[in-house]
């Protein structure tokens, strides 16, 4: 039994005979005869009784329309289910990604993604060490993978993404205590909130500044890395934060400080050779897309003469705007189509 002969089974119970529901399905009528005789054969009973040229549906017939009904519905609804995920309107994207890179800047690219794709879901694995993000994507376990650059894996393409920028936060009230510029060296025995160790961005921090020549004091360890910035932010000690995380603190009331030799590393996107799912392929367009305008934003700031901090001020603010545009453009057009938490 398959599905062609289901399909050729209930034109011929809604058309009321072979030869109309051969017209209406576009197929020679000793086809369709045909196909009928083999799906009795399969299921070795009679579906139809002939009587005189016609047909009349058998005991066995009655039963059948039903299942078959069911089984064509769930055949459509996985034709739907494929190509809405053909067409990125849905299906999921598995993203493995280095802990400190999940706050920032992956959580930003997820939510973007999703306020213009609302019916994709996104799945995030997030980890201590870059080798273990490239080993969660080697095994399959997600699709795309994001780290510190270059890949420690051998046998993933990898591909730059943004330079990530490094700068010190301080508490509230600690402005003249810190120049514009802080050397490194100047953070020997200072009150350091930091993340929990054997991690990658914790020990690349730590090396940083052990090379030029100071230790800061850890006055707060943490395994949460939402807890650093409240806190630096109620005076338990500095912290070296990604600068786009910065900005956010500085809102609130820290200080921010460029540092001496400037803390930077390369991010890229890893992944196994060979065509990405459309989902993926979507995530990462809008994740080159997010970080070429935030880039190119920063570099008209600075070309006016603007220091880097005050410059990603300014495109921090304008990338924002743009956000609360395009998510009041998606719930209006979630609400205008059915989809959204108030029709769910």
């Amino acid at each position: 039994m398959d599905l062609l002969q289901l399909r050729y089974f209930l034109a011929v119970v809604e058309h009321g005979g072979v030869n109309r529901a051969a017209l209406a399905l576009h197929v020679a009528q000793p086809s369709l005869s045909q196909a009928i005789r083999r799906l009795e054969r399969d299921l070795q009973t009679e579906l139809f009784q002939r009587v005189g040229r016609g047909l009349v549906l058998a005991p066995a017939g009655e039963a059948l329309i039903g299942p078959a009904r069911q089984m064509l519905r769930t055949l459509n609804a996985a034709y739907d289910a494929v190509k809405e995920v053909r067409d990125v309107r849905g299906g999921r994207v598995d993203i493995a990604s280095l802990a400190d890179l999940s706050t920032d800047p992956v959580s930003r690219w997820v939510a973007h993604f999703r306020v213009k794709n609302p019916r994709l879901s996104v799945r995030v694995e997030d980890r201590g060490k870059v080798a273990e993000v490239a080993e969660l994507v080697r095994s399959g376990q997600c699709e795309i993978g994001f780290g510190v650059l270059p890949s420690p894996h051998v046998g993933l393409v990898s591909e730059h993404l943004v330079a990530q920028h490094f700068v010190l936060i301080a508490p509230p009230t600690t402005d003249d205590d810190f120049d514009d510029v802080v050397p490194l060296a100047a953070l020997d025995g200072v009150p350091f909130v930091t993340g929990e160790q054997n991690t990658t961005t914790r020990d690349w921090i730590a090396s940083e500044i052990a090379s030029c020549g100071a230790e800061p004091w850890i006055s707060v360890e943490t395994s949460q890395r939402g807890a650093v910035l409240p806190l630096v932010l109620n005076g338990a000690g500095i912290a070296i934060v990604p600068l786009r995380i910065a900005l956010e603190a500085h809102e609130q009331g820290a200080v921010i400080r460029q540092v001496d030799p400037p803390l930077r590393r390369d991010i890229g996107v890893f992944h196994r050779p060979g065509t990405l799912t459309e989902a993926a392929d979507a995530f990462l367009n809008n994740a080159y897309s997010n970080v070429s305008s935030w880039e190119r934003d920063i570099e008209r700031h600075m070309s006016e003469g603007r220091g880097r901090i005050e410059a990603a001020a300014l495109s921090h603010a304008a990338v924002r705007e743009r956000h609360l545009n395009d998510l009041r453009e998606g719930t209006l057009a979630a609400r205008q189509s059915g989809f959204g938490p108030a029709n769910s």
